[in-house]
């Protein structure tokens, strides 16, 4: 599931978008949590997976290729019978984690899926204990297995950090007790808590949203009031976090990952040192983006310093009008298909389809998703729309996350899986054709400078703000391998990065410690933020190739490169573009857009 950095939400207000706002129905997963066809897959899937483990536990390296392929094609199967539940049941509590009983049946599935796939534990391990040389030559025998080659190879990565048969299992079993038990906490917590704002109860979101309110004392009372409710449960967050931070480092230990953030780089097929050159470019270049744009926005703004409430403040004279529904699904549409008629043709059934929820309403997840569900449905994409410039770009970027996931679905359940590193690409490329399509229609200078002002904000957010908290979680699990963390300290590592990353023009409160504890990302995706920044740059070095006229028949390589999901990696997917990730070079290029922008804003 992909999502966007910021999360924005706001209470039920039919009026925000000119309403009409989309909701989703899941009915081509499941009529309900009582649909007698969930209880029948469920059924299915248990005597299926008890019945495979049976067949095949302790004999996989005596199979001829045909017949190991028949077992993987089994085994993606069942998992996809078992994706389709947890799918279900995941955008249901999405939809309102308010709800006790989303919650409960949550819950339950995630026991009952446990359950269930704890039988399938043995087959990957035991699939990486088979010989080289003999797995390649069943590979070479058969071309029904040679099919399953690229996954084949992302598992093996993990041959190194494998554990005993016995001790995976155990995990896997207890980890609906462990982990999952804690990121559900957390979610709970949030859905449930409510923020002060000038005497009024407002959910988390809806008072971060406020964040962006044109007149500085809302934006201020806002944040005065995320600060208190925080506040009032920061040892709460702090017990959750040294929690799942201590329980990352044990895993990482038994594992034998050198690195906090190796586990997360593994997993999205990049080398350590990738990612190193990544942050550390753009570590490099916060005093030529963050600190110089921000040290215009003061300017702009008439303020000597900006505290942390003014991150996301409009600039004088924008409007920042509401954008209908329809306006917003009309803008998104054009800028995709003037790019490529198939693109939009993919992208038709969202709008045309309940596939979006777009709604407002209490209890609702904030920010934004694209949940891929499984290959024999279909995406959904979820949104909180308030009617903003932002939130059409939101709609560009999701989208691009679901044409993405139709187009890699035909590589099946095992392999349309994209990488977090290259799963942002088809999104921030969407928005980038929506932005670049709202800018070229613009013909009144101040309102195209707005326009790029605020595109500047978002690419800070998605490049050095997400950079900034890759920058965090890293020292955070490096200084709680010596031991449990005051959330007073865990608050100055925050400011820390924080003010290496925005630079002198802000003067930051010391209330603003507290603000680490919202971010969703550090409880259930450790290290997944990089994964944006990674694919801004790419994409903005990859739209670059396309503008110039570089690359010959440039929108067939792009849809091919979508659709070859998890079956490719970034070296072997950017080659027929002239790009590559693992030069310094290459981060720099991507790194250059933005200031160019900058260098725009600056002479206007």
């Amino acid at each position: 599931m992909q999502d966007r950095p910021s999360p924005l939400f706001a209470p039920l207000d039919a009026s925000a978008g000119g309403g009409g706002l989309p909701a989703w129905d899941l009915s081509d997963l499941y009529a309900g949590p009582d649909d007698p066809a969930l209880a029948a897959d469920l059924a299915r899937a248990e005597a299926d997976a008890a019945a495979f483990q049976e067949r095949f536990s302790g004999r996989l390296a005596g199979l001829s290729g045909e017949a190991l392929a028949g077992a993987i094609a089994e085994y993606e199967r069942i998992e996809e019978i078992l994706g389709r539940i947890m799918s279900f049941a995941q955008l249901r509590f999405s939809g309102d984690a308010k709800d006790p009983e989303n919650g409960r049946f949550y819950g339950t599935m995630q026991e009952k899926v446990t359950a269930i796939s704890s039988h399938l534990v043995f087959f990957t391990l035991e699939l990486n204990r088979i010989e080289e040389p003999a797995l390649e030559a069943k590979l070479k025998a058969s071309p029904a297995l040679a099919r399953y080659r690229p996954w084949l190879r992302d598992l093996r990565v993990w041959l190194p950090h494998q554990l005993s048969d016995e001790m995976e299992r155990l995990l896997h079993e207890k980890d609906v007790s462990g982990r999952a038990a804690w990121n559900r906490l957390f979610d709970e917590t949030l859905a449930t808590m409510t923020v002060p704002v000038s005497g009024e109860e407002l959910s988390v979101s809806a008072a971060l949203n406020k964040l962006s309110d044109p007149d500085r004392a809302v934006r201020e009372a806002a944040a005065k009031g995320v600060s208190e409710a925080f506040g009032s449960r920061i040892r709460l967050f702090t017990l959750i976090t040294n929690t799942l931070v201590k329980d990352k480092e044990v895993m990482d230990r038994w594992r034998k990952h050198p690195r906090p953030g190796s586990a997360r780089n593994l997993s999205n097929m990049v080398e350590d040192e990738v990612v190193d050159a990544l942050v550390e470019a753009v570590r490099a270049a916060y005093p030529r983006l963050s600190h110089r744009y921000y040290a215009m926005k003061a300017k702009w703004l008439g303020l000597e310093k900006l505290q942390h409430w003014d991150r996301n403040a409009p600039l004088p004279r924008d409007e920042d009008a509401t954008i209908p529904w329809s306006e917003a699904v009309a803008r998104v549409r054009a800028a995709y298909a003037a790019f490529s008629p198939e693109l939009e043709r993919l992208a038709a059934p969202f709008f045309e389809k309940p596939w979006i929820d777009a709604a407002l309403r209490p209890g609702k997840a904030s920010g934004a998703f694209a949940h891929p569900t499984v290959p024999s449905a279909h995406p959904y994409l979820l949104l909180n729309y308030h009617g903003k410039a932002r939130d059409v770009m939101t709609l560009a970027h999701e989208l691009g996350h679901g044409v993405h996931q139709r187009l890699a679905a035909s590589q099946g359940y095992l392999m349309s899986g994209t990488p977090l590193t290259l799963a942002e690409t088809a999104s921030v490329f969407g928005e980038m054709l929506t932005f670049r399509a709202m800018l070229d229609a613009e013909a009144d200078p101040a309102k195209r400078r707005l326009l790029l002002a605020g595109k500047v904000e978002d690419m800070l957010n998605t490049v050095v703000r997400q950079i900034a908290f890759y920058r965090f979680e890293t020292l955070l699990h490096e200084e709680r391998r010596q031991g449990e963390l005051s959330h007073e300290r865990i608050g100055e590592l925050w400011m820390q990065v924080q003010t290496e990353s925005l630079g002198p023009a802000f003067d930051f409160t010391p209330d603003y410690a507290v603000y680490w504890a919202y971010i969703p990302h550090f409880v259930h995706s450790p290290f997944y933020v990089y994964a944006y920044a990674f694919g801004d740059c790419l994409v903005n070095a990859l739209y670059g190739v396309y503008r110039d006229g570089a690359v010959p028949d440039f929108e067939r390589k792009y849809l091919e490169m979508l659709r070859a999901g998890g079956t490719l990696r970034h070296k072997e997917l950017l080659a027929p573009f002239g790009l590559d990730a693992s030069k310094p070079e290459f981060w720099n290029r991507g790194l250059e857009v933005i200031a160019g922008f900058i260098d725009e804003l600056e002479a206007a």
